[in-house]
């Protein structure tokens, strides 16, 4: 079989990274995501190492007759699935996206919050591929450990943005009070270079009060490709455990 994190430790190369959670969670998470392709539909592949659990079981029911057809959201899921002969194809290609599995550096888990499955996404560098899939899929299906589950949103959000605006967005962020980092690459001299061709910066906003409000505001400045707050779009929540899978509905 092969390694999921040994490939996801040679192909990201970024400070950023969410870790936390067990392996046993994460794939229990995973393969029950994987349980809901059938056969004859596109399904989006989100990045990470909870996400790779489920190409690795995608790949497993290819390899027993299962037909789908698959949208990688990063250069790393998509090595991954040619890894396991899971046939690929790209948004302009297809009709519709019937279902995407993705992972995610923070999931609000209260179901009193108007936030309830809000996310924060972006450790990977991915986000603004993933977001394209996830919102064009018929159903979003989140997968995570129990390490992501959170009350309200305090992590760091990604932006990409363009090289030329990064300063400019800077400010911006500066402007919002919060607190944005130029994402440094960690085996070569200088930034993380998206597979867009752009970078990063993570913004630190303390407790979100409001995901919506923000994502909003930080989707209008110019100069900001995509960010990774995504609100209002996953339809369930896989959360791993050490027995099994506890299931959140949106």
């Amino acid at each position: 079989m092969y390694n999921v994190f040994l490939l996801a430790a040679r192909l990201t190369n970024q400070t950023m990274k969410t870790e936390g959670g067990s392996d046993t969670a994460k794939q229990h998470a995973g393969e029950r995501a994987a349980d809901a392709v059938e056969d004859g539909t596109v399904v989006g592949l989100g990045t990470g190492s909870t996400a790779a659990y489920a190409i690795e079981a995608i790949g497993q029911a290819v390899a027993d007759g299962l037909d789908v057809r698959a949208i990688p959201t990063s250069f790393q899921s998509r090595q991954l699935a040619l890894e396991y002969d899971i046939p690929l194809t790209t948004l302009d290609a297809v009709d519709g996206v019937d279902l995407a599995i993705d992972g995610a550096d923070q999931v609000v888990d209260d179901p009193e919050s108007a936030a309830h499955g809000a996310l924060i996404k972006g450790g990977g560098g991915a986000h603004a591929r993933e977001k394209l899939v996830d919102a064009a899929a018929d159903r979003f299906l989140v997968v995570a450990d129990p390490s992501k589950l959170t009350t309200d949103l305090d992590r760091s959000v990604p932006l990409e943005v363009l090289p030329d605006a990064h300063t400019v967005v800077t400010e911006r962020v500066r402007a919002l009070d919060g607190e944005p980092t130029l994402r440094d690459a960690e085996h070569k001299d200088g930034p993380v270079v998206t597979d867009n061709g752009n970078l990063l910066l993570d913004c630190e906003f303390g407790t979100i009060a409001d995901p919506d409000a923000l994502a909003t505001t930080l989707a209008s400045i110019p100069g900001v490709v995509e960010h990774g707050l995504f609100v209002g779009l996953a339809d369930v929540t896989y959360i791993g455990t050490a027995d099994g899978v506890d299931v959140r509905t949106y």
